[in-house]
């Protein structure tokens, strides 16, 4: 596949994330260390073989990587990239990293065992969700499994107010979303959802897939 980037993949996300990158990890620190950090590991667990950290930003789940794995990571952002490279060389840690659209992936159909994509889907935009599922897909193996970590709106009255009071701050300096509408395309991506968990409350969900 050409490393050439889609027209779109939510275009205001890329153009934000290019201007944020030197920033980033200091915006997010608060999130990070308060509850991101403790969580990674269980976002990769069990995983095994070749896998693929979708929308990887600035490497913050190098650590949470199983021992053993082939990793391979990509973003649209080439200044997020660029911290992605420095983090993995200040841990160690072998990972093959590609500029590479969701909805455009540089890599070769049925290539990874696992696909996480950890607070990806919530910055792309709804008419982009199908085409990057379809590509998740498209390079998983037929065994393999895709597991998608995101926000989802609280039903809970005063959690769900919280979130709705943020999500100006969360769209402006994240472009993101609370409500990111993945889950209506999984079956039109030939995509059959295995498990759903809350990793966090009820605000922050994991869903693992498989190809049909």
């Amino acid at each position: 596949m050409s490393q050439t980037l889609a027209p779109v993949e939510s275009l205001n996300a890329r153009k934000t994330y290019e201007r944020i990158a030197f920033l980033y990890d200091f915006l997010d620190a608060p999130y990070e260390i308060g509850w991101k950090r403790a969580l990674r590991r269980r976002m990769f667990e069990g995983l095994k073989g070749a896998i693929l950290d979708a929308g990887v930003g600035t490497g913050c789940n190098f650590v949470a990587y199983p021992a053993g794995v082939k990793a391979s990571g990509c973003d649209a952002s080439a200044a997020m990239l660029e911290r992605a490279r420095a983090r993995a060389d200040r841990l160690g840690v072998m990972v093959d990293l590609r500029r590479s659209d969701l909805t455009r992936l540089d890599w070769a159909d049925a290539t990874f065992d696992g696909v996480v994509a950890t607070f990806v889907f919530a910055c792309i935009e709804d008419h982009e969700q199908l085409a990057a599922l379809k590509e998740l897909r498209r390079v998983c193996k037929p065994t393999g499994e895709i597991r998608i970590v995101d926000y989802r709106l609280s039903p809970r009255p005063l959690v769900r107010k919280r979130q709705q009071l943020m999500s100006k701050w969360l769209s402006g300096a994240f472009a993101a979303s609370y409500t990111p509408t993945t889950e209506h395309y999984f079956a039109a991506a030939g995509l059959e959802v295995i498990e759903e968990k809350f990793l966090r409350s009820d605000v922050l969900k994991m869903i693992r897939l498989r190809p049909r």
